[in-house]
């Protein structure tokens, strides 16, 4: 239905971590120039990641990766927010694509005619592009937000709820970057506020 058509493949990174934004990415592939190995990010290991990022940001005809600030995942809600970064990715392309393919169950709202696709990081190759994108992305900033709030250990989890970053957590309260919309960080400050 779409093959005849510019397309750009849309993909999210960063759901559901309790800390840091959520990032998405948009890549419109060259057919001219194909990328052996591309799946979905979370089913490559992160040495494979780096390896296809420099590749998909070389060989695609256009991509862009985007956020949506904890400020904003806050205030509008995780989804939403997920929306509001797929968006700004779509609209950042160097290239104005024609039809919009959409990892999940939901479209962000970009006025481009657009297909959401359940496990499309599995189907689409410009998902899964999109997808390690996203996630290379949000992984190397969460790495320089370590650097500011090393007692966390984002470097490790990514902002992830682990048992390693709930005790930290637990001992230092929240910082600047966590959620405080998302339950966890929720009960550590109604904890702290108690103290």
């Amino acid at each position: 239905m779409y093959a005849h058509l510019i397309c750009c493949g849309v993909d999210e990174a960063g759901r559901g971590p309790l800390a840091g934004p959520v990032s998405a990415a948009a890549v419109i592939l060259n057919p001219a120039r194909p990328i052996t190995g591309l799946a979905d990010s979370k089913k490559l290991s992160e040495k494979k990641r780096d390896l296809l990022a420099p590749q998909i940001r070389e060989h695609a005809l256009a991509w862009a990766v985007a956020y949506a600030s904890v400020d904003e995942i806050d205030e509008l809600n995780i989804l939403q927010a997920t929306l509001l970064a797929m968006r700004r990715a779509v609209l950042a392309l160097s290239v104005t694509p024609e039809y919009v393919l959409v990892d999940g169950l939901f479209c962000p709202d970009t006025g481009i005619q657009s297909e959401a696709i359940v496990q499309g990081d599995s189907k689409v190759a410009a998902i899964s592009a999109a997808s390690i994108l996203a996630k290379t992305a949000r992984d190397a900033l969460m790495l320089e937000l370590h650097e500011q709030y090393p007692q966390y250990g984002f470097a490790g989890h990514k902002g992830y709820g682990t048992a390693v970053h709930l005790a930290a957590l637990h001992e230092h309260g929240a910082c600047a970057i966590h959620r405080r919309s998302f339950k966890p960080v929720r009960d550590v400050l109604l904890a702290h506020a108690k103290c």
